[in-house]
C-alpha cells in the first residue's frame, strides 16, 4: 500500500513517481495494461505516475498523454497522474491549456502537467509543424500555458470555466530542462524542472545550481531507470539504440556513461544508489522507469512487487530520514 506519509501534491518536491510506457500490443491491450500498471504503482507506494508523449507509433509512447491520464486515474485508488512531458509546439497553447484544465477539474488535486519542446522529427512531421520552428514556438507558448493553468489567462481563454477555476486551484507544472538557459527560464516561471534520464551527473548538478541561483524554488526531478535482480541488458541496449536514433550529437554530449540505469541485486542497494544520484545531481524528487523495449508485462509487474516490498520503503527513509 502507498505510504500514508508520502507527499501527494502532483510533481511536488520530495515525491517519487513512476513513468508509464506502453507495451507492444494492440491499442486496447496497451490501454488496459497502462491502467493496471498505474494501479500497481500507487499500490506499491508511488505518489503518482507520468505519461509522456510521442507520435507515429514511437515504441513505448502514446500520442495523447492527457487522455491516457484520464483513463488511468479512473483505475487508481490514490495518487496523481501527470501528462509529462506534453510536446507543447504540437498544438496552439490555448487548446493545450483547456485540455489540461478540464482534466484537472475532472480529478481535483490529482493532476499535474509537464512540457517539452520535443526532439523527434516524425512528431512534428505528423503535426505539420516545421522542425526548425519548434524551439521558438515552445518559448512563446510556455508562458501562455503557465499563466492559463494558474488562472491568469487573457482574452477569450479567460472565459473558460476550467481555466478560471485554476486561479484557486492551479495545476502543478514542470518543464523539461537540458540547458542552463532552460533552467533559468524555469526558475523565472517558478516551474519544477524535469531532467532527461540520460543526462550525466555533473551536467545535472550544474543545472540544479543554476536553477537555484536564478530563484527556482520548486522540484528538481531526476529521472532514472532502475532494475532489481538480473537485468534485461539486451532490451536496455535496444532502448538505447532507439534513443540514439532520434537525438542529435549535441544532445548526446550531455549524456552520462552507459544507460544511466541503476542495476541492483536488491531493493536496498537500489535505494542507496538512487539516493546517491539524487544528492550528487542536486535534485530532490524522483521519477523512476522500469519499462524497456520488448519486456513482457509480467516482468514489469514483478519489478513493481519488489519496489513495494524492497525499494520504496527504504528509499523513503533515505530521502527523508524523518519518515523512519
Amino acid at each position: 500500500m502507498a505510504n500514508p506519509g508520502a507527499p501527494t501534491r502532483p510533481l511536488g518536491t520530495g515525491t517519487v513517481s513512476y513513468r508509464l510506457y506502453a507495451h507492444d500490443a494492440g491499442p486496447s491491450e496497451q490501454l488496459a495494461e497502462l491502467r493496471t500498471q498505474a494501479r500497481l504503482a500507487v499500490e506499491a507506494g508511488y505518489d503518482g505516475v507520468m505519461i509522456p508523449e510521442h507520435h507515429g507509433g514511437f515504441a513505448g509512447y502514446l500520442p495523447n498523454p492527457a487522455a491516457v491520464a484520464a483513463h488511468v486515474l479512473e483505475n487508481m485508488p490514490s495518487g496523481w497522474a501527470a501528462p509529462c512531458p506534453v510536446l507543447l509546439p504540437m498544438r496552439p497553447p490555448a487548446l493545450v491549456a483547456e485540455e489540461l484544465a478540464w482534466l484537472a477539474a475532472a480529478h481535483p488535486g490529482r493532476v499535474g502537467a509537464g512540457f517539452a519542446a520535443g526532439a523527434v522529427p516524425a512528431d512534428f512531421e505528423l503535426g505539420e509543424i516545421p522542425f526548425d520552428e519548434i524551439v521558438p514556438r515552445f518559448k512563446a507558448a510556455l508562458p501562455v500555458v503557465v499563466a492559463a493553468l494558474r488562472g491568469r489567462a487573457d482574452g477569450p481563454l479567460a472565459e473558460d470555466r476550467a481555466i478560471a477555476a485554476c486561479a484557486d486551484h492551479p495545476v502543478p507544472m514542470a518543464v523539461a530542462v537540458q540547458s542552463v538557459a532552460a533552467a533559468e527560464r524555469a526558475a523565472r516561471l517558478q516551474l519544477a524542472v524535469l531532467y532527461d534520464s540520460l543526462q550525466g551527473v555533473e551536467h545535472l548538478a550544474n543545472l540544479s545550481q543554476r536553477y537555484a541561483d536564478a530563484g527556482g524554488r520548486t522540484a528538481r526531478i531526476l529521472i532514472r531507470r532502475v532494475w532489481i535482480g538480473d537485468p534485461p541488458r539486451d532490451a536496455i541496449e535496444r532502448q538505447m539504440d532507439a534513443f540514439r536514433s532520434v537525438t542529435t550529437e549535441s544532445d548526446r554530449t550531455r549524456w552520462g556513461a552507459g544507460s544511466n540505469t541503476i542495476f541492483a541485486a536488491d531493493g536496498a542497494e537500489a535505494a542507496e544508489r538512487l539516493t546517491e544520484a539524487v544528492r550528487a545531481t542536486g535534485c530532490d524528487t524522483l521519477n523512476l522507469r522500469v519499462m524497456v523495449l520488448g519486456l513482457d508485462p509480467a516482468e514489469v509487474h514483478g519489478q513493481l512487487e519488489r519496489h513495494a516490498t524492497e525499494l520504496l520503503p527504504r528509499l523513503r527513509v533515505l530521502l527523508d530520514p524523518a519518515r523512519g
